[in-house]
């Protein structure tokens, strides 16, 4: 774990976007969970440390998913949208992240 710690620039890399959906939203106001897009590569303990650091918050535990990108067709040709890995952090009671906040 302390080798996480050690590389900030990897840790930089590691969060690629927070997803804003309804059901983001819902998890968020429900559980105190916030969903972010990660680096495909990303480890649980790469993402907490990223999160922690980045954000300034206390991360409880995180759950990854990887979801496949789904078959699309343009006219007559078939393509695939890219695979992508999300996590699902869920924040210590009482921490938050705005990210309305965090924008301005």
């Amino acid at each position: 774990m302390n080798d996480v710690h050690k590389n900030g620039h990897r840790l930089m890399q590691v969060l690629r976007m927070p997803v804003i959906s309804e059901k983001a939203t819902l998890l968020a106001e429900k559980n105190g969970q916030v969903v972010f897009q990660v680096a495909r590569d990303a480890d649980k303990q790469e993402v907490k440390a990223a999160v922690e650091l980045l954000f300034k918050v206390d991360v409880e535990s995180v759950q990854i998913l990887n979801r496949k990108g789904k078959q699309k067709r343009f006219g007559r040709f078939t393509g695939r949208r890219d695979h992508e890995k999300r996590a699902y952090v869920n924040l210590k009671p009482g921490q938050e992240i705005n990210f309305e906040a965090e924008a301005k």
